[in-house]
């Protein structure tokens, strides 16, 4: 089941980073990404009411806290990423980045990948590379990207460490943090959250999704591995990479397509791990 719910995660994923990096080009990403972690935060605490917990410690709220500071980072960089430049570049820096961090992350804490998943993490420095553009200048978006990978990895391990009997509430703690962190960019410039009505709510479900994400991928943890979960949920570039090249026409020269491909045999091999 642990793996069903980690690419589930995933799915989640691609369709929210697909749908927000739009939703970037067309707003402005600071206002996307905050009222997103709002409609996160109405869907997690939902969700927290609706699956009973058997024992909430501030143990595992606390890690849930700490895992949301790293979603608001990752979004906010990530959206901020999307707004100017390709989906097919950023999304993957971020997400194999942010594997790398949180399988080597995972060891640390205890974790034992085989010699297989080194292989796919020492794969994923010389892709990362190729997808930046090469040392070229057709990697726009790409620090944004890199500096989202940080705070996935953050989110992703943090809150894999929360305990299971805390339920959801971890997730929902999570959001809390969130929306504390992006507030005082928020209060500086109150007229970037002024969005039409129908932009606000596009937002909000955005950010919906990315909980439901986090959901399947706390359930997931809680089954297997770290490294396995963090990686198989981190399948989610496929859906924002095949849609931004079949419905934005984005182009990816020879050696960001080597890269891209790179990417994905390191992300396979690191699940096989």
């Amino acid at each position: 089941m642990g793996p069903l719910l980690a690419l589930a995660s995933a799915v989640c994923y691609g369709i929210v980073d697909f749908t927000g990096g739009l939703l970037s080009r067309r707003a402005h990403f600071a206002a996307v990404t905050f009222l997103g972690q709002v409609g996160g935060l109405l869907l997690a605490t939902s969700a927290a009411l609706f699956l009973s917990a058997d024992a909430v410690r501030p143990v595992d709220l606390l890690w849930g806290a700490l895992s949301g500071v790293g979603s608001g980072a990752a979004m906010h960089f990530l959206n901020r990423g999307l707004s100017h430049g390709a989906m097919s570049v950023v999304v993957p820096v971020s997400a194999v980045t942010g594997v790398g961090l949180s399988v080597v992350c995972g060891v640390l804490l205890g974790d034992r990948p085989t010699a297989v998943a080194w292989l796919g993490i020492v794969l994923s420095v010389p892709a990362l590379w190729m997808v930046c553009g090469g040392g070229t200048d057709d990697g726009a978006g790409v620090p944004d990207g890199l500096l989202a990978s940080a705070g996935v990895a953050l989110q992703y391990i943090a809150l894999a460490q929360a305990g299971a009997a805390g339920g959801l509430w971890p997730v929902a703690a999570g959001r809390v943090a969130a929306v504390l962190v992006l507030l005082p960019a928020a209060a500086r410039n109150p007229r970037r959250l002024r969005l039409p009505p129908v932009r606000a709510l596009q937002a909000v479900l955005v950010g919906a999704g990315a909980a439901l994400g986090l959901i399947l991928y706390l359930l997931a943890a809680q089954r297997q591995l770290l490294a396995v979960a963090v990686v198989l949920a981190s399948l989610y570039p496929a859906l924002p990479v095949i849609l931004g090249l079949a419905l934005l026409h984005e182009r990816l020269s020879r050696k960001q397509v080597v890269g891209l491909a790179g990417a994905g045999v390191a992300t396979v091999l690191l699940s096989l791990g």
